[in-house]
């Protein structure tokens, strides 16, 4: 599945939906508006409805659309987890026009089954690199979505915290367990860690897998094409077996947002997320750093990592999808990456031509890594299909980490489940 299979992001400075909405949108070659179009727009929010950093970024976006278009556009928030369990219910009732979604297999299932529109009208967009136009084409190689912007999962951390303690960033696991150890000893929790909403955990076992397996094999996975129960994707689950005593006890009880609390009071030293991490706590941005997950095997390195590509999409069952097509000409632009850059943004916009001189650190160094990246992946839950993430995988880590010694019997229950969905 090429979609899936995405290489790096070289040369370009550049989720979850969450928000919803209605607009009048203008419809190609019309100076009037063309019905009621409604635009879902949102980015990996896991805040309360309407609330939060997420929220008002997406707001920029569409109030600086309804600016240049002369369009009014309402929005409709609605919670993270809420949207992704209801994503199909949602494009086979009455959708919104637009709605952010994710590049990678989910747009593509999407694509095939009818349930977006076809957007090609929207490319090319300029300012947006090949390499961003390649993971907005599904299989029938026609293009389906518009990125925003992404971001790198990584190991976070406060440099005063590394600084005081002396502590360095990993390259190999000696130097990990090394490292956690040592944290331990000065009565901090290595790693703070959380998965009550479900999905952080998938992070963790996306970059152990590509760490032990290589980038080919857990693609192939998420793909179907694996057996969850082989002695490969055992060895993931053992690994993590290993690594659990480093992290924060009970995570199922924890939100992200509380685990990144952990890092913020100096309880925890290190956190694997990504860097919207500095949305839960924005007064300790300017003391973030990060590193990438570091080499397990020698022979397959640290050159994967999950980048995942945010933006948008259009329901085929829309009412509007003409003047939504129009509506996702500008979200693709420079200028709507800059309106949603105003304040504090942890992202790195996909059109290389918004303005990149107010960027933090943080933001300046995710380019970097990603650019320098040899493989990317989007996300466990975006490169597979939605029911398989969302009806086995969630349930699967989460009981994993309930009970991390049953490894025959969950892997050999999440293969049991992996044929039953995707037939093989």
């Amino acid at each position: 599945m090429p979609v899936s299979r995405r290489n790096v992001l070289r040369g370009t400075l550049g989720a979850g939906a969450v928000l919803g909405g209605s607009s009048l949108l203008a419809a190609c070659g019309s100076d009037e508006p063309s019905g009621s179009a409604t635009a879902a727009v949102g980015f990996g929010m896991n805040e309360a409805k309407g609330s939060g950093p997420a929220y008002t970024r997406l707001m920029q976006m569409a109030n600086a659309y309804a600016a240049e278009s002369g369009v009014e556009v309402d929005i409709n928030a609605v919670d993270h987890g809420t949207f992704q369990e209801n994503i199909n219910t949602y494009l086979q009732g009455s959708p919104d026009d637009v709605f952010t979604w994710f590049a990678g297999y989910r747009m593509d299932q999407f694509a095939q089954s009818g349930l977006i529109a076809d957007v090609s009208d929207a490319w090319p967009i300029d300012g947006m690199a090949d390499s961003f136009k390649q993971a907005a084409t599904a299989s029938d190689g026609k293009q389906y979505f518009v990125p925003k912007d992404y971001y790198p999962w990584a190991v976070f951390y406060k440099k005063s915290v590394f600084e005081k303690k002396g502590y360095e960033a990993p390259a190999t696991l000696d130097d990990l367990t090394s490292l956690m150890k040592k944290m331990q000893a000065d009565d901090m929790t290595p790693f703070a860690f959380a998965d009550k909403d479900g999905w952080p955990a998938m992070g963790t076992f996306d970059i152990l897998n590509m760490r032990i397996n290589g980038f080919d094999f857990h693609m192939s996975l998420m793909a179907g094409e694996e057996a969850w129960d082989s002695g490969e994707v055992k060895q993931v689950f053992d690994t993590w077996r290993g690594l659990l005593p480093y992290h924060q006890q009970d995570p199922l009880g924890r939100t992200w947002q509380e685990a990144a609390t952990a890092v913020s009071k100096e309880e925890a030293g290190m956190y694997l997320l990504g860097t919207f991490v500095v949305d839960a706590i924005p007064d300790d941005e300017d003391d973030l750093d990060f590193f990438t997950f570091p080499e397990l095997d020698s022979s397959i390195g640290a050159t994967a990592l999950d980048a995942p590509i945010d933006g948008f999409c259009v329901a085929a069952g829309a009412n509007n999808t003409v003047g939504g097509i129009e509506m996702l000409k500008y979200l693709g632009t420079a200028e709507a990456a800059d309106a949603a850059n105003e304040g504090t943004t942890p992202f790195i916009a996909a059109n290389e031509n918004a303005d990149t001189s107010g960027y933090t650190e943080l933001q300046k160094k995710s380019a970097q890594v990603v650019g320098e990246a040899e493989n990317i992946a989007q996300f466990l839950d975006r490169d597979t299909r939605s029911d398989f993430a969302s009806t086995v995988m969630i349930p699967s880590l989460q009981k994993f980490l309930a009970s991390p010694d049953d490894i025959d019997g969950i892997t050999k229950s999440i293969q049991e489940q992996k044929v039953s969905i995707f037939g093989s």
